[in-house]
């Protein structure tokens, strides 16, 4: 993700295309995962659909290497993108059934991923110091193909969570608290839309080299492993509720720090920092609430809706909007405008989003 909008802009797409593109990897999020949470649920085969999926987004990779027109790198994002998608949420539930009644130690596993994310933007961002960036797609592809090996050493847990009389999806999606979970990740992840597809390129601009780009973003998801290995003990000690407004309000502080202070990277240290918030925080506490409201063999469906809505239709519609937005009012006010929303979410989870 840092750096698959400078491939992009390096070899010739401009901040629409560039944004729609971005997009087109979230709204997929909008389909594979339901059809993917739904087939999990209806199996329980959800090993078996991870190790599929990963397999399946390697090789719908390889198009990348094919040919790289607009609408060929559309449709192979799309087929990539299908499969890519619908490994998370699976995994997620996994990873629950796992954990039995240990769910407060979700983000002690979770950090592993935020773990991995560090060493390679770190490294990655050293290595475009010497070669061109023209060689990430062979770098992801190693990465992805790595990603199904260590699929096959996961193994299925049965669900233990037993519901004599558990309620259908469509009673849980109609409850106002669940709606308001929705809409908060929607909103919160159309913000995060902005930063996941233009702040490597917003840095560049500024005259950022691709090794502090990456340093930057590894600072960023180092905060996030720091909130993930004590979520555990915030979660003792504070409620879920104020936990996820609090990690909207510091989400609208981050996108005016990195609008205002590009030209400081004291001031950019500082908001990548907040990253522990904005998605650290967000993510644990929104995950800790979809695992309440969805129970036992609706679980996986629940995690794919969540990735649907936020990730899926809020992160789509950030990118896309961002890069209408980027060349229409400059990169300042696209992050004001990021900033003013999650105002609005940090609103609607005050009031309506509640715990079970």
């Amino acid at each position: 993700m840092p750096f698959w909008s400078l491939y992009l802009q390096h070899i010739g797409f401009s901040a629409h295309a560039i944004g729609t593109l971005m997009a087109v990897l979230m709204f997929t999020k909008l389909i594979g995962p339901n059809v993917w949470g739904w087939l999990a649920d209806h199996t329980g085969q959800r090993v078996l659909l991870v190790r599929m999926g990963s397999l399946l987004a390697a090789l719908g990779f390889v198009g990348v290497f094919v040919h790289q027109s607009y609408y060929w790198l559309i449709i192979v994002m799309t087929v990539f993108s299908f499969f890519w998608n619908a490994i998370l949420p699976l995994f997620e539930a996994i990873t629950f059934s796992h954990l039995g009644r240990n769910t407060h130690r979700y983000s002690q596993v979770r950090v592993w991923g935020s773990i991995g994310f560090i060493v390679v933007v770190a490294l990655a961002g050293l290595l475009f110091q010497y070669y061109s960036i023209t060689t990430l797609p062979w770098l992801l592809w190693s990465l992805l193909l790595a990603i199904w090996i260590s699929s096959l050493t996961i193994t299925e847990v049965p669900n233990r969570q037993v519901i004599p009389h558990h309620e259908s999806l469509s009673t849980i999606l109609r409850q106002p608290t669940v709606i308001a979970l929705f809409a908060v990740c929607f909103i919160n992840q159309a913000s995060h839309g902005l930063y996941y597809t233009f702040y490597s390129i917003y840095l560049e601009n500024h005259g950022y080299s691709l090794h502090m780009i990456g340093e930057l973003w590894a600072i960023g998801v180092v905060a996030e492993v720091i909130v993930f290995i004590f979520m555990h003990r915030l979660h003792l000690r504070y409620s879920l509720h104020s936990l996820f407004v609090i990690s909207m309000v510091l989400t609208a502080i981050r996108w005016l720090l990195i609008g205002y202070g590009v030209e400081s990277l004291t001031v950019l240290i500082f908001a990548q920092l907040l990253h522990a918030a904005s998605f650290g925080l967000y993510h644990a506490t929104a995950i800790q609430f979809i695992h309440q409201y969805f129970k036992g063999h609706l679980q996986g469906r629940g995690q794919a809706l969540y990735s649907s809505f936020s990730f899926g239709a809020g992160g789509g519609l950030g990118a896309y909007l961002s890069g209408v937005l980027w060349d229409g009012i400059g990169s300042t006010l696209t992050f004001v405008i990021a900033s003013l929303i999650c105002w609005v979410a940090v609103w609607v989870a005050w009031r309506a989003v509640k715990p079970v």
